[in-house]
């Protein structure tokens, strides 16, 4: 069961959905209807170009932090040149996923869900002074019910706040960095100096632990008292009834050291140490009795850790969605399908519209729309789709006169504030010039 109480600015559906639902909405003309998916139709083929150069930049500057590269650059990049690549990877990362309506998870908040007790009850550590650079992203903080398994056949349901996807960027600091606190690089289960991307679905906030690659376990106070208090319990008796024969070997490994004086003072009758046999049973018997508690404890242990490790891998296998480059990627066509769902919802809400209406007042009406239509409650961002209208200019032909030439934006907005979109032909014409000189376009900002 999966309760979304926090609005997002994610649109949990296609853009061919939005698209037919915008055609079904009945405020569109068979002629304008046909205009509105041609007009779609290029802006989504500007979108995947534009983003294509995106996913250049991040192919050329990633090689030589991807931990599973397979080719080899013909001269390694200098010093400041992997500086700037390193920064380019990280900036077209966090413009892909920021794009792609995630949001950012500041490193206090991952500290603070480390702190606190996960579903597991296992003490786990992770050292943030291995990374060089990390950055955390998430879309969808819901809640989930969780059955918990208690003793033998007791089950505790839990709501836990859970993360619906998050993606991790990780640059491990260099060789040299490890080999100064005295760690033997080749025992790593991560390669230094080199950059892991992660992307998981529906990871339980107290449980980002298991993410990282260099999480560590170990026992928690209640396990140690667990495994410490019951063994001196123990142990007590075991001496008490064994300390006569104790205090006998004791006394022996004097005599065998010729330490007579120290023989007298324990008032010892030298027959009962000639004995030795009765002696070394009693004690042997002593130390396999504390040594099988000692290990039935810590078996204990053993088992929990096993569940953990169990739980590592299963979230690892089951709750991956992609690793290092396949991880851009994939954001990269998220990034596309949610900026054109954006800017078409924009557009069409304008070009309907009976009146002008401010930025605010087309955000309002997208979300009731939304709601209305699909049952759908998300907090638009206007202010990215806005932008991206205003952004768009092309030169377009005015009226029958082929000479009269014009340059016109796709979103205009008067002193009022109020917002207006030119009509479907002068749209199609603007969002043509753009893909006719989509290289020029694109190569004027840095995306």
């Amino acid at each position: 069961m999966d309760v979304n109480e926090n609005l997002e600015a994610f649109i949990p559906h296609t853009r061919k959905d939005i698209i037919k639902l915008c055609l079904e909405d009945g405020k569109l003309n068979q002629s304008d209807s046909q205009k509105f998916q041609e007009f779609c139709q290029i802006l989504t083929a500007y979108y995947h170009f534009r983003f294509h150069h995106t996913l250049e930049v991040i192919k050329e500057n990633y090689i030589p932090f991807n931990p599973n590269a397979d080719i080899l650059p013909i001269e390694p990049p200098s010093f400041s040149e992997y500086e700037q690549m390193e920064s380019k990877v990280i900036d077209a990362f966090e413009h892909i996923v920021e794009k792609a309506n995630y949001v950012p998870l500041p490193i206090e908040t991952i500290k603070k869900s480390l702190a606190t007790k996960s579903l597991i009850d296992l003490k786990t550590d992770v050292e943030f002074e291995d990374f060089d650079k990390f950055i955390c992203y998430y879309r969808g903080n819901i809640h989930k019910e969780v059955v918990v398994k208690k003793l033998y056949f007791w089950q505790e349901k839990k709501i836990i706040d859970t993360f619906a996807r998050i993606a991790l960027l990780i640059k491990f600091k260099e060789p040299a960095y490890f080999k100064a606190k005295k760690i033997k690089v080749e025992d790593l289960k991560f390669t230094p100096g080199k950059m892991y991307v992660y992307f998981y679905k529906y990871i339980p906030q107290l449980d980002i632990d298991l993410l990282f690659p260099n999480v560590k376990t170990s026992m928690t106070w209640k396990d140690r008292l667990l495994f410490g208090i019951p063994a001196i319990g123990a142990a007590i008796p075991l001496i008490l009834r064994t300390l006569p024969n104790l205090l006998l070997l004791f006394a022996a490994i004097l005599l065998i050291f010729n330490v007579q004086f120290m023989v007298d003072l324990l008032s010892i009758d030298p027959e009962k140490i000639k004995d030795i046999m009765p002696i070394l049973a009693a004690s042997l018997s002593l130390a396999i009795t504390l040594g099988g508690f000692a290990f039935k404890q810590y078996n204990s242990y053993k088992s929990k850790k096993i569940k953990f490790q169990k739980t590592v891998t299963d979230t690892l296998f089951f709750q991956n969605l992609g690793n290092n480059d396949s991880v851009f990627q994939m954001f990269i066509e998220l990034a596309e399908e949610e900026e054109c769902k954006e800017v078409i919802l924009a557009y069409y809400h304008l070009l309907t519209s009976n009146q002008p209406i401010t930025s605010e007042q087309l955000d309002k009406k997208i979300e009731t729309w939304m709601e209305n239509k699909l049952g759908t409650k998300i907090n638009f961002d206007i202010q990215g789709p806005i932008e991206n209208l205003q952004q768009m200019r092309g030169i377009v032909t005015s009226g029958e006169n082929t000479d009269s030439v014009q340059e016109i934006s796709l979103l205009t907005c008067n002193q009022n504030g109020e917002c207006e979109v030119p009509c479907l032909d002068d749209a199609k014409a603007v969002i043509d010039y753009i893909w006719d000189n989509a290289f020029q376009f694109n190569m004027n900002g840095e995306w």
